[in-house]
């Protein structure tokens, strides 16, 4: 596989970074990643305290190997409370980029520049696309509509054909990439690499039950729901029996809430918490209420496996 802008940003072997997951992403599957020759990425809210956060970071420099690289993901929007304190460890103790999601870069950007991290932006259209190139962004992720959890409303081509034509940065596809043909795929569009996460979820590594990992295996492309029922911005989710049950829309009480400027932040704030703990429950515990994350590139999940195999899917 030739290289790419994203394999010479990173110095990894090949154009993939395993994407952040909340409750699935651990460093035993980055560690897995780097030996593959890809970079792999963890939500720093995967970490309650700081000080576990900082005992990862020292974990994956110290299992760093050539062709490898590590990052972390950042909400940086006022929801997370610990953004501040989490971007200042990251800057302390070093990594390779940092993602960032639901919010303004400027900050990380120019933080992180100070001691040599990347910063790769989510953008899910051409104005937030131009926004962070703007403020000097490295790539941007450009998350498409066949991404898992939180989606774009654009298909991987005419996503990353409008960003490429138009941004002078790299494009890194998120969406729609479960095997090597739709790796090409998505770098003849024009893509510099791509972000992929849900055919990670049913690996030996990953830390979530394995009623989750075998829900990968048993469903399809064809089983990916859009719900308003986890944080109160459509997510895709494993259309189970009890999703079924609960529906995919939000609540009537919800709707004539959310009209109200004074309190629709509110409810989205209860929504997310709800459902954040909902979908927790379900990652980490047996339970029948099963709400699981995840996209249409299951499609090629046919066994639970190690991470290193799941790469050599991606790449042979």
């Amino acid at each position: 596989m030739s290289s790419t802008k994203l394999t010479d940003i990173l110095n990894i072997k090949y154009p993939i970074i395993q994407a952040p997951m909340f409750l699935v992403s651990n460093t035993a599957m980055v560690k897995s990643a780097m030996s593959s020759g890809i970079a792999g990425c963890i939500p720093a809210l995967n970490y309650r305290t700081l000080d576990a956060l900082r005992a990862a970071i020292k974990e994956l420099k110290n299992a760093k190997v050539e062709g490898g690289a590590f990052g972390f993901n950042l909400i940086v929007n006022k929801s997370n409370i610990k953004y501040k304190e989490q971007l200042a460890v990251l800057c302390e103790e070093g990594c390779d980029f940092i993602i960032t999601s639901l919010g303004s870069p400027e900050e990380t950007i120019k933080e992180a520049h100070k001691v040599g991290i990347k910063v790769f932006c989510d953008v899910v259209d051409l104005n937030y696309a131009k926004k962070v190139e703007h403020l000097n962004a490295d790539a941007v992720i450009a998350v498409n509509n066949q991404a898992g959890g939180h989606r774009g409303d654009l298909s991987p081509e005419t996503l990353i054909k409008l960003l490429s034509a138009k941004c002078n940065i790299p494009v890194i596809s998120a969406g729609g990439v479960g095997c090597k043909a739709d790796l090409d795929k998505m770098i003849s569009f024009g893509a510099a690499g791509v972000s992929v996460g849900s055919p990670f979820i049913a690996s030996e590594e990953a830390n979530v039950t394995a009623a989750y990992k075998q829900a990968c295996v048993d469903y399809g492309s064809d089983d990916i729901v859009v719900t308003e029922r986890i944080s109160g911005t459509p997510c895709t989710v494993i259309n189970t029996p009890y999703v079924q049950k609960i529906g995919t829309k939000a609540t009537w009480l919800e709707r004539i809430l959310n009209k109200n400027k004074k309190l629709k932040k509110w409810v989205k704030m209860i929504r997310f918490a709800i459902g954040m703990n909902a979908t927790k429950n379900a990652a980490t515990k047996a339970t029948y209420k099963t709400v699981w994350v995840a996209g249409p590139s299951i499609e090629h999940t046919t066994e639970i496996l190690p991470v290193s195999s799941i790469i050599a899917r991606l790449i042979k």
